[in-house]
């Protein structure tokens, strides 16, 4: 098996990373302008690809100076277990340090806490609060 090659600010297309981002959240489909998003607010973002077909993606949003916030962090289900979502995410600590910030934090449910400890990231109290359904 061949490992995912991850790149660092590949060309977004819109509809495969919809695609993957619904699948692996479960969720409804839909078309999002994840290349305008990205251009407009992001430090960085990464991609995995396995072969042709993309296999995970992190954005790496930032406050303009030395904090830096894992988002989107997702990797095709079919796919998980095999150090894709790790190489994803070293791969935006690494990015995050180079632009020279202090701070990556990064959200996520209790259940996927042993993954982020396992990445370097101890959970951490925090305030979340869903705004709409």
């Amino acid at each position: 098996m061949t490992p995912a090659v991850v790149r660092v600010r590949p060309g977004v297309d819109d509809v495969a990373l919809s695609a993957l981002h619904a699948t692996a959240f479960g969720e409804t489909p839909r078309l999002r302008p994840w290349s305008a998003q990205l251009a407009a607010h992001s430090l960085t973002w990464l991609d995995a690809r396995d072969g042709d077909a993309l296999a995970g993606f992190v954005n790496v949003a930032w406050d303009g100076d030395r904090h830096a916030f894992l988002l989107d962090l997702v990797v095709d289900p079919v796919r998980r277990g095999r150090g894709i979502g790790r190489a994803l995410v070293a791969g935006a600590v690494e990015q995050a340090t180079a632009a020279g910030c202090t701070w990556l934090h990064a959200d996520f449910a209790p259940d996927l806490a042993p993954f982020h400890r396992a990445c370097g990231l101890p959970p951490t109290d925090a305030g979340l609060l869903r705004l709409h359904r």
